[in-house]
């Protein structure tokens, strides 16, 4: 069988599962998955789902570092982003950019300083 790649999970590192709940759950309207933690009161590695966009949170200190950048292809940004906005989270007021490369972004940092890209490709006209 010809070799093939499906997917890539992305791990984020989060310093405060109440934080992070909050941002990913409450806010981008992110479900959690699964929770993990060798003892209970070892770090949380917890699995998160949007639709089809899988990301992983984890506390440990060595899976990663903060200040990661993951781009999320996207169709109905801008209705995603009324939704966010209706919200009035007090930590983000996400915009939409027109990109030079043909697609609209949005980009919304974590409290980890990880930064998530929404991005919507343009329809292609002929």
């Amino acid at each position: 069988m010809p070799t093939q790649f499906t997917s890539a999970t992305p791990i984020l590192r989060m310093f405060d599962i109440r934080k992070a709940r909050e941002f990913y759950l409450d806010f981008l309207g992110f479900k959690v998955d699964f929770e993990h933690r060798f003892e209970p009161d070892l770090p949380l590695y917890m699995g998160l789902s949007l639709d089809s966009v899988v990301l992983h949170l984890s506390e440990h200190h060595g899976d990663c570092a903060p200040g990661a950048r993951v781009i999320i292809e996207t169709t109905g940004l801008a209705e995603y982003q009324a939704r966010l906005l209706a919200k009035q989270y007090g930590y983000a007021r996400p915009g939409l950019v027109r990109q030079p490369w043909g697609a609209t972004t949005m980009t919304v940092t974590d409290p980890f300083y990880n930064g998530l890209v929404f991005s919507e490709r343009e329809a292609e006209t002929e």
